[in-house]
């Protein structure tokens, strides 16, 4: 009986988090989104109002920040995701050069960065890019005004998120390519191919679930982004890079009345993006990787 047992002791804890933390709420958002709510009285069914506004009402408000606020997540995620891919596979490969000495250490400073929290990442680079103070002024002599004019505002915002975000997706796939035979690049070698036949015929067929996993969850994640832009350029200039989630949190957390339900309606539509785009993501790489 203990025995039986055993693995619910275990799983059991997780279970709750994932409960409490996730399914829940996402259950409690789903039905909110089809209410009136404003986080102090219950939610008043509504049906599908909330996403006909957000779709189709083009004199709305909330649809206008719906679509803004998408498109500069689509496009804060076509600058990112392919960098915050290119660059570790990169580095990772570099790393694992014969010729080159303290891997670990590099390892470990390029990892660094992320564990450096958004908002104090965001202060170091905001002092940097600092017209009066930074960096960028003083020593390069720069007079470019990052935070307020495009497209420096978005340069900079880039810049933190490439910063704080090779290292998790290098140690990937530094631990991918190490588990790659060295048969097959002893193979290439006896067959004459360079560095770059190795890599493209070798090091990427190998490596291809490793590379779908974190481009899947990368771009996942950069749909989700909210911290870079909110404390780098408070989503200007001129709500140029107001992105979908911070719509989301002024319209359910900003000042005055809450509108949560409108909020929740954006935050599945959101949802529905992200599955359906991770969706293709899989299925179009794995095609090609088989």
């Amino acid at each position: 009986m203990k025995r039986k047992l055993m693995p619910a002791f275990f799983v059991g804890p997780h279970l709750i988090l994932f409960l409490v933390f996730v399914l829940i709420p996402t259950v409690y958002g789903i039905y909110a989104s089809f209410t009136q709510w404003n986080l102090n009285s219950d939610p008043v069914w509504t049906g599908l109002d909330n996403y006909r506004t957000i779709l189709f009402d083009s004199g709305s408000t909330f649809h206008r920040q719906f679509w803004n606020g998408l498109k500069n997540t689509l496009l804060f995620v076509a600058m990112s995701v392919p960098l915050l891919i290119v660059i570790p596979l990169m580095v990772a490969v570099a790393l694992e050069h014969k010729k080159v000495k303290m891997k670990g250490t590099i390892q470990a400073i390029i990892y660094v960065p992320g564990l450096i929290s958004i908002s104090a990442a965001a202060l170091i680079w905001s002092l940097i890019f600092n017209k009066q103070l930074g960096v960028s002024s003083n020593v390069f002599g720069s007079d470019a005004v990052w935070s307020t004019t495009q497209p420096y505002a978005w340069m900079i915002i880039i810049i933190l998120t490439i910063w704080g975000g090779v290292g998790g997706n290098m140690i990937i796939y530094r631990a991918s390519i190490n588990g790659v035979s060295k048969d097959l690049y002893e193979a290439g070698d006896i067959d004459g191919a360079g560095p770059i036949r190795k890599f493209f015929s070798i090091t990427l067929p190998s490596i291809r679930f490793p590379l779908i996993y974190t481009f899947v969850m990368t771009t996942a994640g950069a749909f989700n982004v909210f911290g870079q832009p909110l404390m780098l350029t408070d989503g200007g200039p001129r709500e140029s890079t107001t992105v979908l989630m911070m719509y989301i949190r002024q319209l359910a957390f900003g000042h005055g009345d809450s509108i949560a339900g409108m909020a929740s309606a954006m935050a599945v539509l959101l949802g529905v993006v992200i599955l359906v785009i991770s969706a293709l993501q899989y299925y179009v790489m794995n095609r090609n990787a088989n």
